[in-house]
This record gives C-alpha cells, structure tokens and sequence, in this order.
C-alpha cells in the first residue's frame, strides 16, 4: 500500500535512507555475506534486504534495525532519537510539557 510519505519522500528522508541502504550493501560486502545469507540470519526474504540495501522508503524499520544488529552496527543506531540528545527539545521542555500526544476527552452528559 502507498501513501504520501512512500509515494513522494521528502528530500532528505529519501537520500538519508538511500545513503543507509547502501551503507548496509558496503557492510554485508566487506563481511563477505550474500544476500541469501543475510536474509536467513534475520528471519526474512532476500527481497527485504535487497529492498533495505536499494533504500526503499516502505521498507520496515525492522528490516534496517535487524541488518545492523546482523553486522554488529546495532549500538550507535540505539543513539538515534535519545531524548537527552534532544536539544530542540530540551529547550523547550517546562512543567506543563505533555506526556501524552493526543488530549484527554471530556465526558459529557448527553444522553
């Protein structure tokens, strides 16, 4: 299924998977692994890890998470999004920050 975000990328979170997925290729060739290996050592198809290596955006995170866990590259990617890393966000953040995204419904009384 496609949407905005598959259909039509932004810029940068296209060429940022892309770069990714090719870094993910350079892994598995220097680990001299084949496609065919890889995908049996994280428990899905060879089209999955051709389509993480070609940077396809609707590829699952899980496939990229799981290619770097299978070269050992899985630690910085635990970095990624660290909230005490978050400065746009720490500057922002006051007593009434939210803990929830969504707000609270009230109940009403109409019967």
């Amino acid at each position: 299924m496609q949407n905005a975000l598959t259909a039509a990328p932004p810029y940068p979170v296209e060429q940022t998977i892309k770069r990714i997925g090719a870094n993910l290729r350079i892994a598995r060739l220097r680990r001299n692994l084949t496609l065919e290996q890889v995908a049996a050592k994280i428990g899905t198809g060879v089209r999955a890890v051709r389509a993480a290596e070609q940077g396809k955006v609707a590829t699952g995170v899980g496939v990229y998470v799981a290619l770097l866990w299978a070269y050992d590259l899985l630690e910085p990617a635990v970095e990624l999004a660290d909230p005490g890393s978050d400065t746009t966000g720490l500057a922002g953040l006051s007593e009434t920050a939210r803990e929830r995204a969504r707000h609270a419904r009230k109940l009403d009384n109409d019967f």
